[in-house]
């Protein structure tokens, strides 16, 4: 596919309407709409942005035990989930080919296909004609995480080709497994999406590691969040020893040789936009490229199991 050259990015920094599926779409539709006013063509949002990262929350778990709140909040939890495609993505999608741009999106998602009980911390890839080309499930919820979410196989792990590049994505610490990461090299990974929940200095490290590794230019999404995002209810009960600030933020942008295009932005809601120049990345592969001459294919051998396991 023909790529056009240089282009501008957007990295969306804000938080869900935690639980509240409506007006989170709606907030993500005007950010969408203003990305697309300076230009943007691809706009990335963080992890779970629909209709939420539920920081802090313990959904009535202890080992051993669940209680009976903690099943109502999960409730609530799925009532806030979308299915893919559904009607939140074709409101993304009108957005999306209004503003002429890629839209990637943190959601959480409820199959409907089996039980319809399961949610997947998934990313959704929406194109600039409005629809839906495809998604990637977070292979490892990590932590406490895997009380709320399921697990994705390999078969959602793509890489598209479009005219701004070949874009695929990692969720948070799925870019700290070596072997995902790899997957997304071999299939020519220019613009790595990492949508994340992590805002930890460590963070902004495997950031700039994996560019320089990948030789491609990372974009890294994260919420600001604050209590009053929060439902009443569930502040009261459950984050009480919570600062009012929640989610910090730290999203950022890297070249392919690892340095900072935008460093990481904390404290604030806020857009982040650079321009893309992909010949960048041809001058990086110069001295090293992972999987071409600074391969070793005759010592290393790697595999992918992208079968949809059923």
């Amino acid at each position: 596919m023909e790529t056009k050259q240089p282009f501008k990015v957007a990295v969306v920094q804000a938080g869900s309407v935690v639980f509240d599926k409506e007006n989170s779409v709606n907030k993500a539709v005007e950010l969408i709409k203003e990305a697309g006013e300076n230009d943007a063509k691809i706009i990335l949002f963080p992890e779970a942005f629909l209709s939420a990262y539920p920081r802090g929350m313990s959904f009535g778990t202890k080992v051993g035990s669940r209680d009976a709140y903690g099943r109502s909040d999960f409730q609530r939890y799925s009532e806030s989930s979308i299915t893919i495609p559904g009607p939140e993505t074709d409101q993304i999608g009108k957005a999306a080919k209004e503003a002429g741009a890629y839209v990637v999106m943190g959601v959480i998602e409820k199959d409907p296909e089996y039980s319809g009980g399961t949610l997947y911390c998934t990313v959704v890839f929406i194109d600039p004609s409005g629809e839906v080309i495809g998604k990637h499930r977070k292979l490892k919820p990590t932590g406490t995480e895997r009380l709320v979410w399921g697990e994705g196989d390999g078969s959602t792990m793509p890489v598209f080709d479009t005219p701004y590049g070949r874009i695929g994505s990692l969720i948070c610490w799925e870019n700290y497994m070596p072997l995902a990461r790899m997957a997304m090299y071999q299939k020519g990974v220019q613009i790595y999406l990492a949508p994340t929940a992590d805002a930890r200095d460590t963070w902004f490290s495997t950031m700039r590691h994996i560019a320089c590794e990948g030789r491609c230019f990372v974009l890294s999404s994260n919420q600001y969040s604050t209590k009053d995002m929060y439902p009443e209810d569930i502040v009261e009960r459950e984050l009480g020893e919570f600062d009012h600030e929640m989610t910090r933020g730290g999203s950022c942008i890297v070249d392919p040789l690892g340095e900072f295009i935008v460093e990481p932005v904390i404290g604030k809601e806020d857009i982040l936009y650079a321009d893309i120049d992909l010949s960048k990345i041809t001058e990086a592969q110069f001295d090293f490229d992972v999987v071409g001459h600074y391969s070793r294919p005759d010592v290393f051998k790697f595999e992918v199991n992208e079968e949809a396991l059923k």
